[in-house]
């Protein structure tokens, strides 16, 4: 699956979380879309800035707009005439996560960096993203609710997809591999409500 492809199914479908968000907190048509793009875009701008990689991405790549935008009207015709499941949002999320994490970490591979950054790097992809949309929809961000499975996911695929490619495995089974693993991880702790232990303070 070639980069620009793993980029753009997760512009769309984290571009659909922050829409369901937006929608959620009824917001107008304009907010949704702000909610949608920043959802879509904020994880990529910021791992750009972070290695300084200008212009950032979706300034030479104006398609990654139009996929996010059109990936939220979509979203809103949807729910004009059907319902959204209430976990779509979950769901949407989980596979924006996966798409994203490995996204960012074969970028920064590319870049020249090693494996910490890479790892650093592709968590921040993925997970920025849905930070922004969930401050910006007056929620708890999911990376910071308690004992919640999700950066940790991040973590986990990108460090199988460097493992994978250190064993010689193809770089696009890797990636593959890497993406399953954050999606599978963060679905079963959705459904099963895995989650890290909590360490509680001694009083």
């Amino acid at each position: 699956m070639t980069l620009l492809l793993v980029d753009l199914l997760g512009v769309m479908v984290f571009a659909v979380s922050g829409a369901l968000a937006a929608l959620r907190k009824e917001m107008d048509l304009l907010g949704v879309l702000v909610i949608a793009a920043v959802t879509a875009l904020g994880g990529g701008t910021v791992r750009d800035l972070l290695l300084d990689r200008h212009p950032v991405i979706w300034v030479t790549e104006p398609l990654y707009i139009y996929a996010a935008l059109g990936a939220a009207i979509l979203t809103v015709v949807y729910t004009r005439f059907r319902k959204a499941p209430d976990s779509a949002l979950s769901i949407a999320d989980a596979l924006g996560l996966g798409f994203f994490v490995i996204s960012g970490a074969r970028i920064t591979l590319e870049l020249g960096y090693g494996g910490v950054i890479v790892v650093l790097m592709g968590t921040t992809t993925g997970v920025v993203g849905g930070v922004i949309r969930d401050i910006l929809s007056a929620r708890v961000p999911l990376i910071l609710r308690k004992g919640e499975l999700y950066a940790t996911t991040a973590i986990a695929g990108v460090t199988f997809y460097l493992v994978l490619l250190g064993l010689g495995v193809a770089e696009g089974v890797a990636a593959g591999v890497g993406m399953a693993t954050v999606v599978g991880l963060r679905l079963v702790a959705i459904i099963w409500k895995v989650g890290l232990p909590v360490i509680p303070l001694r009083r």
